[in-house]
């Protein structure tokens, strides 16, 4: 070791103790040194070796210049992956350069190393790949390794082709707003066919081209999802099992506006299974689950709906559905009444034709009655809606647990300790509030009507106006189906971050609007979930541009909406079979019976057995011992 120390400093040596090499590193003053990190085993065995044998190898090799300016570095005899950690080293200084090699003495006997010790180092010559040096002077190339480009990558991201369609500029908001329309409720809606389906010429395998979606091979797909939601769907396929021997709705040709999820799916094949011929369009152009839109089309139903939707498109969709030579429907099947709408108005001698309307939404319903007020109504319609088992289990244990789904899902937002304000104490609202109180969060309710109000502060929430509390609260979400609950004003006044989402059927609710200024920065973060940013750099997220969160963003429990579907499927079975008389040109609700008979079917699936009463029993309540067992009046 002496030997090696007294050759280091006259500069015949160019390996040195682990210790020395490091407080030289760290100095600089040795820079034609190897910076090795071997172990003490590794360094012991190289020091034993004959250094001027080696080092006269070394000098017959004539190495190429790594930085590009005609020096050559030192050669160490190290094995590849100490010389790999060495580069990595020296490749993290950002003062690194090319360094000048200490004299090297030749010796007369160069000891010959093993083929398996070759070194590797850089080849500029190679597109940035090595070189293996092997001892006996030859070279060889490496196998070439990919790098982590992440510049190039970041560019590449940016070059990304958005989608082109027919997206109305109301919906275009910035360039990032037009990704793929993926989320929770429909997986494999991501597609690179920048194609509108309008535009498209698609047929099922049966030749049938009777509809329009967003791919027909994802048939197979959306057939697994149906498959899955009627296995939640106990009463519903109850039905199809009891009644389809009868066919109560043969000779019915029915035209449905709803949103086209696998529940639905399963409800349209139970109608048809009923004897229904039936024609389908989506009623939120956000909500649709394109493989299963295309699992519809497959099996031979004309469904016309694809998520992403512009408005241009929607209305497309329901002439396309309603506008058929042919083809004269009698049952309208409606969630919010613009199916209703467009076949009064474009098509007043086939609403005419039309035996009844079934209406299942909170909006839908205002509407009929609006319709009803001003004699204009001439068709019977059943509110569902109204109907216990609708608004009891839909709307409230629906909203409870969909309304934190859908805040999850787009928002990842923590509820413990958030402060949110419910704008409406219905059903819908009850649900929410219960929800988010059970997480933790401080929630405010606003309110108009008393008694709702009343219900609010027993409940234990407090009721306020929203203008006391949108400064400080972190979430806004509207539950009251009626139009500017939340407008440009209010916020303006929100709190950078606020979240403000709806859970009523439509998009009226929050002023989205008066956001389509050119002072507001519109950003789409993710799937339906937008960031409208103002001078100053605040900003507020908004989901699903004001309309549904629940279904436009997640998904709803199936279990649920087979309550619904069943007795939406019961109302249609009613009005079409109904003596001449029975309904006449108003709206009604569905008859009590029915309401119990829908929660009957359901009961098995708990294993619930229901108590019976005596004949003493039902004749002292006045009742009878099959139901109904509540008057209409009641208020569960």
């Amino acid at each position: 070791m002496r030997n090696m120390i007294r050759n280091r400093r006259s500069g015949n040596v160019n390996c040195m103790s682990h210790g020395a090499l490091r407080r030289a590193s760290s100095h600089r003053a040795y820079p034609s040194v190897c910076r090795f990190s071997l172990l003490e085993k590794s360094t012991v065995r190289f020091a034993a070796m004959s250094v001027q044998a080696v080092a006269a190898k070394m000098a017959e090799v004539e190495l190429k210049d790594v930085a590009g300016k005609g020096a050559s570095p030192a050669i160490s005899p190290l094995t590849p992956k100490a010389e790999e950690k060495k580069s990595e080293n020296n490749s993290s200084s950002s003062s690194a350069a090319a360094v000048e090699p200490s004299p090297v003495t030749a010796a007369p006997n160069p000891v010959k190393m093993p083929q398996a010790s070759a070194m590797k180092r850089p080849d500029p010559q190679q597109n940035g790949g090595e070189a293996f040096v092997n001892y006996d002077g030859t070279v060889a190339e490496a196998p070439r390794m990919k790098k982590i480009q992440f510049a190039d990558q970041k560019q590449e991201f940016n070059k990304r082709p958005t989608k082109i369609s027919r997206r109305s500029l109301s919906r275009s908001i910035s360039q990032s707003s037009t990704d793929s329309y993926s989320s929770a409720a429909s997986y494999t809606d991501s597609s690179d066919d920048e194609t509108s389906p309008r535009d498209k010429q698609q047929k099922n395998s049966k030749g049938n081209a009777d509809f329009c979606i967003k791919n027909i091979k994802q048939a197979d797909f959306g057939r697994r999802e149906i498959e899955i939601a009627e296995q939640e769907m106990p009463a519903l396929m109850a039905l199809r099992k009891r009644a389809q021997g009868e066919k109560p709705l043969a000779g019915a040709k029915i035209v449905g506006c709803t949103h086209i999820t696998a529940q639905t799916a399963v409800l349209m094949e139970t109608l048809s299974a009923l004897g229904a011929q039936c024609r389908w369009a989506a009623c939120n152009i956000y909500s649709t689950q394109n493989e299963v839109a295309a699992a519809l089309a497959e099996g031979g139903f004309s469904v016309f709906a694809w998520k992403g939707e512009s408005e241009d498109d929607f209305w497309w969709c329901i002439d396309r559905c309603v506008n058929v030579e042919g083809w004269q429907p009698n049952m309208i099947l409606d969630d919010g009444g613009d199916l209703t709408h467009w076949i009064y108005k474009k098509y007043p001698n086939m609403f005419k034709k039309i035996k009844g309307i079934v209406e299942e939404s909170v909006t839908g319903v205002h509407r009929l009655y609006q319709l009803s007020k001003a004699g204009k109504l001439c068709v019977p319609a059943m509110n569902v809606n109204d109907s216990v088992t609708k608004q009891k289990f839909d709307n409230l244990y629906c909203c409870r647990e969909s309304i934190l789904d859908g805040l999850k899902r787009t928002t990842d937002v923590m509820f413990g300790g958030k402060q949110v304000v419910v704008c409406g104490y219905g059903e819908v609202g009850k649900g929410c509030c219960a929800a988010l109180k059970a997480m933790g969060s401080i929630v405010y309710v606003t309110e108009i009507d008393p008694i709702c109000a009343l219900q609010a502060c027993m409940d234990g929430f407090r009721l306020v106006k929203l203008n006391e509390v949108i400064r400080q609260v972190d979430i806004v979400i509207t539950c009251t189906g009626n139009k500017n609950v939340v407008v440009r004003e209010y916020m303006d006044r929100m709190k950078n971050g606020c979240i403000v989402c709806n859970m009523g059927h439509s998009n009226t609710e929050i002023d989205v609007a008066s956001l389509r200024t050119p002072e507001l920065t519109w950003e789409r973060v993710r799937s339906q979930v937008d960031h409208v940013i103002w001078p100053d750099g605040k900003r507020i997220v908004l989901l699903a541009e004001g309309r549904l969160l629940n279904l436009s963003c997640s998904t709803v429990p199936t279990f649920v909406l087979s309550i619904t579907a069943t007795t939406q499927a019961l109302a249609l079975i009613e009005l079409y079979n109904a003596p001449e008389g029975r309904y006449k040109q108003d709206v009604y609700l569905l008859p009590k019976k029915m309401d119990e008979y829908v929660a009957s079917l359901h009961l098995p699936t708990f294993d619930a057995h229901l108590t019976e009463l005596s004949d003493e029993q039902a004749k002292y309540l006045g009742l009878n011992k099959n139901g109904p067992f509540k008057p209409n009046y009641y208020r569960y």
